[in-house]
């Protein structure tokens, strides 16, 4: 995966997003359906990030209280992804508070330990980050390094919209992601070979 990967692929879809959206706000349920279609699978990511095996329930929240609220939406489909993801996070936040701690992350499954290649980089790292494993690994980070990666790498936010969701500055968001990403490489056996700057989730998005 190269830098910025997911944001690109993410982005990629925005338009598409954005009129299915609009769609949707007239009523439209099977535009309702794009949309969902389109954001669930970063959103979810993003959930299993925050509370683990209980993301499927706090996203079925969260959509529930998307489809009530769809008609206050303002925006395109970047918007759109960073309005759900706010949501997501409220929900996730309850969820947590309820269980009054904050999960953290379990030892690394041996299938995590075998990924290939003793030349790893926070890049290459990257790939994992699509397995259930990788994001329990992902709740082990501090919680704001474990928002940005998620926000940034799983639901595809840009540094603006990521910083708004989380209330933070976009650089403030760069650094955090980025160090989140230098200590996942390091735990799953990085040597090195990364460009030594807060900028390796793509400091033009």
């Amino acid at each position: 995966m190269g830098q910025g990967g997911e944001p690109r692929r993410a982005q990629a879809q925005d338009g598409e997003l954005g009129a299915a959206v609009a769609r949707a706000q007239e009523g439209d349920e099977d535009a309702f359906g794009v949309a969902y279609r389109i954001v669930h699978p970063g959103l979810l990511g993003y959930l299993r990030g925050l509370v683990g095996d209980d993301a499927e329930d706090v996203a079925g929240d969260a959509w529930l209280e998307i489809a009530r609220d769809i008609g206050r939406f303002r925006g395109d489909g970047a918007g759109f992804r960073g309005w759900t993801s706010t949501i997501a996070r409220h929900r996730a936040l309850d969820h947590l508070r309820r269980q009054r701690s904050r999960p953290r992350g379990t030892a690394l499954e041996q299938d995590v330990l075998d990924l290939p290649g003793p030349q790893r980089t926070d890049e290459q790292a990257l790939e994992a980050l699509t397995t259930r494993e990788a994001l329990a690994l992902v709740r082990g980070l501090p919680p704001d390094q474990a928002d940005a990666v998620l926000l940034r790498v799983v639901v595809g936010l840009d540094a603006a919209a990521a910083a708004r969701v989380l209330g933070k500055r976009p650089g403030a968001v760069r650094t955090a992601a980025y160090r989140g990403l230098k200590r996942l490489a390091r735990q799953l056996g990085a040597t090195g070979g990364a460009d030594e700057r807060p900028q390796t989730l793509g400091e033009s998005t």
